[in-house]
């Protein structure tokens, strides 16, 4: 078949739906005849912009087929879509919401990854680049960048609940490729991050902008959410039984150990010097 037309980003595009998930949302990705309608462009791996109908609804969604996905020295070949759904059953276990709805099935190009297309806010800012030595009020300090040969800033993200509950989910996934274009702010003030791929590792490799909780103490809400992911990935439990079709019980052990070390610490992790701290390039 011809190659697919090439779109731009998620962040620069607007789609045919909201953003929402629906409760019939997962089995209209699941079970809906895809059509490949573009090509996400400057994506890494093969992203597709489709359209999925079923039984008289349709929506806009993202395929990443396992076929496209560049082979990496640090994750096992074809991995990454199964590693992008575990991330939407975590986020859907805190009861945030923070990924869009996404399932792992048969497609065009073979089995993928499919994602519901959401729409970013273009008038959001989550990131920003400042003079000062301080963030200011509203704003956390991640470090110090070269903007210049001879000039830095302050790198700088909002400081919101949205934003500081996606921390904890990253720092529970140890999400290892946490960029500004992953980030989705909704016009309605709902917030969702995308490509999840290289999450789940048995080693410490958080990489992330979001390290301006570092240290700090957890909030109470998410004590709260961290215990009730204890109780919700002991063995046996639907959630666990779940992840050990998409992950490797290592990887599945490794993330209890995690959902725990936060609950022993109370605290946001600070970033362990065994690898760059935050993912190239940042956006």
């Amino acid at each position: 078949m011809p190659a697919p037309e090439r779109i731009p980003s998620r962040r620069m595009t607007g789609s045919r739906t909201t953003g929402k998930g629906t409760p019939g949302t997962t089995e209209l990705l699941a079970e809906g005849e895809l059509t490949v309608r573009g090509q996400v462009r400057e994506a890494s791996n093969a992203v597709l912009y489709c359209s999925v109908a079923y039984e008289g609804e349709e929506a806009a969604c993202v395929y990443k087929p396992v076929a496209g996905e560049r082979p990496l020295w640090d994750f096992p070949d074809g991995t990454l879509a199964q590693r992008e759904v575990a991330a939407y059953e975590l986020s859907e276990a805190t009861g945030w919401g923070l990924v869009p709805p996404t399932v792992l099935r048969e497609g065009p190009y073979g089995q993928g990854m499919v994602q519901l297309w959401v729409e970013a806010d273009p008038a959001a800012e989550l990131l920003a680049l400042v003079e000062d030595e301080e963030a200011g009020a509203g704003w956390k300090a991640v470090g110090h960048a070269q903007v210049a040969e001879d000039r830095t800033a302050l790198l700088v993200h909002a400081d919101t609940p949205q934003l500081r509950r996606m921390a904890v989910l990253d720092a529970v996934i140890n999400n290892g490729d946490r960029k500004g274009g992953h980030l989705l702010p909704m016009a309605d003030g709902h917030l969702y991050g995308i490509d999840h791929g290289v999450s789940f590792h048995v080693d410490d490799k958080l990489r992330t902008l979001l390290w301006g909780w570092a240290g700090e103490e957890l909030t109470e809400e998410a004590t709260a959410v961290l215990a009730v992911l204890d109780e919700r990935l002991a063995p046996g439990t639907p959630l666990a039984q779940r992840l050990a079709g998409l992950l490797t019980a290592a990887e599945v052990a490794a993330l209890r150990d995690r959902v725990a070390g936060l609950r022993r610490t109370g605290r946001h992790p600070v970033p362990s010097g065994q690898w760059p701290a935050i993912p190239w390039p940042p956006v």
